[in-house]
């Protein structure tokens, strides 16, 4: 019997694509869209830019805005997470990785555009990072809206309460006085006031953790465009009850996240006090670069980190460059979340300890 000349015409319409592609079949890997935590209508935003042709760039910054404006889990945007004196404040980092400019602000106070603020230094000043209020007098200079309250109903209710309990738990640590809200002074033994005298060993004091599962402060997000460019970004208001100036990990680069375009991409979230100080964003990303897969370079990055603080709280997620993701975790179980051409819909992965 003859073959059907239909399905030989499909044969070679189908030899056709193959060829062009070289022999590729993983065409529609791209785009991607990768981001700490079940921060879905965060990752449905940044896709609907990318999917439309958007930028690896303006992506991120699309999706870390909606986060922002949703105030994910209190821990992103404006309203949540008060300082000592009641404030809210915002860091943030946007990073190409293709170019390798990154823009950041930390301690940002009166704007509540944490991403689009980092976005606007990186393309407006050859500096990379801008911090506290000089911050918000560049970010407003720009068009940003402010200056503004970023402090909710929420946010001065839980420092009221906060103050109620003797301002416990807090980030002070070899300070008197040890259960009171200050004014603090450094108990170095010399004192020979009263409360000096007493001895009290503050490693012996109960403190409630700082970061759990709902304080892990940041989203971090990583896009992979359609042209194979990648971004990534990070937005959060830090920890609460943090001391007035802290700045974690979220905007600096290769700690809260890192890309670099021929390689792929890190996300973390969870300690930034500690995770800062190991880098683990670079860690994954240079572990990728010298061939680990994903999986592996997440666990090697958080291993590095446990094996001097075994009690640390944290998490990273790695991307390569052909899309493949994977995390790991210690402390807590972590979830991410994940968009691709060849899902419906934002698919949650968890990842356990």
């Amino acid at each position: 019997m003859a073959s059907n000349p239909f399905n030989f015409i499909f044969f070679l319409s189908f030899l056709s694509l193959v060829v062009e592609h070289h022999g590729s079949v993983e065409l529609k890997q791209y785009p991607l869209v990768v981001s700490t935590w079940p921060f879905i209508e965060a990752v449905r935003a940044a896709w609907r830019a990318v999917d439309a042709g958007s930028s690896a760039v303006d992506s991120v910054v699309e999706g870390c805005s909606t986060c922002e404006e949703l105030r994910c889990d209190g821990t992103v945007g404006p309203g949540g997470s008060p300082d000592e004196n009641g404030e809210t404040t915002i860091d943030a980092l946007v990073m190409d990785g293709v170019t390798m400019e990154v823009g950041a602000v930390a301690a940002m106070r009166y704007v509540k555009d944490g991403i689009k603020a980092a976005r606007l230094v990186m393309q407006h000043t050859e500096h990379t990072l801008l911090v506290g209020e000089k911050a918000s007098e560049f970010a407003i200079s720009m068009g940003l809206p402010g200056p503004t309250n970023l402090s909710s109903s929420e946010s001065i209710e839980k420092w009221t309460e906060w103050k109620k309990s003797s301002c416990q738990p807090n980030f002070r640590k070899n300070v008197l006085p040890v259960n009171n809200c200050g004014p603090y002074r450094p108990n170095n033994f010399l004192d020979l006031s009263d409360e000096t005298c007493s001895f009290i060993d503050q490693s012996q004091i109960a403190r409630l953790p700082h970061v759990g599962l709902h304080s892990h402060d940041t989203i971090s997000m990583a896009v992979i465009d359609r042209t194979g460019r990648i971004a990534v970004g990070t937005s959060t208001n830090g920890a609460t009850f943090k001391i007035p100036g802290r700045v974690g990990d979220g905007p600096i680069a290769g700690s809260s996240a890192y890309a670099i375009d021929e390689v792929g991409a890190c996300c973390a979230t969870g300690d930034g006090d500690i995770m800062m100080r190991f880098l683990p964003c670079y860690q994954v990303v240079e572990s990728m670069r010298l061939g680990m897969e994903p999986k592996h370079a997440a666990k090697d990055a958080i291993s590095r980190i446990t094996k001097k603080f075994p009690n640390f709280v944290g998490a990273v997620v790695a991307v390569n460059k052909t899309g493949e993701h994977a995390g790991a975790c210690h402390g807590w179980t972590f979830r991410y979340s994940v968009r691709s051409p060849a899902m419906k819909d934002v698919e949650v992965f968890t990842v356990l300890p």
